[in-house]
């Protein structure tokens, strides 16, 4: 390709947070370029977001219906290649079938949708047009997470028997969503944003991690939801018991009333010689431990003489010793995707590396495993199986 690719967007105006984080990530690498958007519901919102983006006067959009009709009827030097939607999660699905159904790619946030039968949906629809659907499970973007699937999943720590993985945050420690925190305010709405609360925010998080590093499969789990804050509709933390396919056991602790942690999101995985630990507020660096010789501490960037895996390289960015962080690994997740997409349209096949970002299969295991966690916590049965 000689152009950039043509990224519109539905939500992510003036007033919101994860859709700036999604415009540095998708500019990153000079690939992909916003050209329009129905930035807002809010009519002015949406205008003012639009003019701040330097978005010409007519592809600033007051619908997504609006703009999928008008630039599906775009020439072909000047219509989309894809859409990106960062919505709350009950407005994931609609936009995300309008654009498939007008022939455009789709990136949208996590949950992939509001119910698991709207991801089911999904699946087909993508399946139909041969499409390409990314899902931004951010942490699985870092480097050194890629390393550390890489090392996990070509046995060199043999086989996998435990998996620990915890998120904690505190930013819910109070009841703030009736504060004025709009954040705060839709995530902890049923309406808004699902069946599961702090679960379905970042304990999705985690059990992506989880799956995306070990390559194990959650088939059964055992899950205590609670609501610490008084007056708050959904759950604020939780602990999950997991087994996966290999007989390997986990434990997943989420909880956003952590009072004091920010985003301390950590996994752990051990093997029969050894173990590998991870934590994001650190994520250049990658433990590795062994039972019989000492702790190995590998760093991101460093040209070692046995080298990084070809995953890991890929993603990298800076010389070692640059902290590479949560922008850049939202980065790698676009950089892929939009090298995936360049190569289909020049009719080439893209490399593995470039197809290694979330699909909709992860999303539909997301929304299991919300539906799975949920149900779990209100059943007296010690284990349930894992449903999808």
């Amino acid at each position: 390709m000689n152009r950039k690719l043509r990224m519109g967007m539905v939500g992510g105006g003036k007033d919101a947070f994860i859709g700036a984080i999604h415009r540095i990530a998708a500019n990153m690498d000079g690939q992909i370029e916003l050209v329009c958007g129905a930035l807002s519901i809010n009519p002015e919102i949406a205008v003012d977001s639009g003019n701040s983006l330097f978005l010409a006067k007519d592809r600033i959009y007051m619908t997504y219906e609006e703009m999928m009709e008008k630039e599906s009827k775009m020439p072909a030097d000047k219509k989309l290649d894809f859409v990106t939607i960062v919505t709350p999660n009950f407005a994931h699905f609609a936009p995300a079938m309008a654009a498939l159904d007008n022939g455009f790619n789709v990136v949208v946030e996590k949950p992939i949708t509001f119910t698991i039968d709207e991801a089911r949906q999904l699946k087909k629809k993508v399946q139909e047009t041969g499409l390409t659907l990314c899902l931004t499970h951010t942490y699985s973007g870092y480097p050194m997470v890629k390393q550390a699937r890489q090392m996990v999943q070509g046995g060199v720590l043999g086989k996998v028997r435990k998996i620990w993985v915890e998120y904690p945050q505190g930013w819910l420690s109070k009841l703030t969503e009736r504060e004025g925190n709009a954040q705060a305010a839709w995530r902890t709405d049923p309406k808004k944003s699902g069946k599961s609360g702090c679960m379905g925010d970042i304990g999705t998080h985690a059990a992506h991690l989880a799956e995306y590093i070990s390559g194990l499969k959650i088939t059964h789990l055992c899950a205590d939801l609670n609501v610490m804050v008084e007056g708050r509709a959904l759950d604020d933390d939780g602990n999950v018991l997991l087994k996966f396919d290999n007989g390997a056991a986990g434990v997943l602790m989420a909880s956003q009333i952590a009072a004091g942690e920010e985003n301390a999101l950590k996994i752990r995985i051990y093997g029969e010689k050894g173990g590998i630990e991870w934590a994001q507020q650190e994520p250049n660096t990658l433990l590795v431990k062994w039972l019989d010789q000492p702790t190995q501490i590998l760093r991101a960037g460093v040209g070692y003489k046995d080298p990084l895996s070809d995953y890991a390289r890929h993603n990298f960015r800076t010389p070692g010793g640059h902290p590479e962080g949560y922008l850049e690994a939202f980065g790698n997740i676009y950089r892929n995707f939009a090298l995936t997409l360049a190569a289909k349209i020049d009719g080439k096949e893209p490399t593995k590396e470039m197809l290694d970002f979330p699909k909709v299969d992860e999303g539909i295991r997301g929304m299991a495993f919300i539906d799975n966690v949920v149900k779990s916590g209100a059943s007296k049965e010690k284990w349930t199986a894992f449903e999808i």
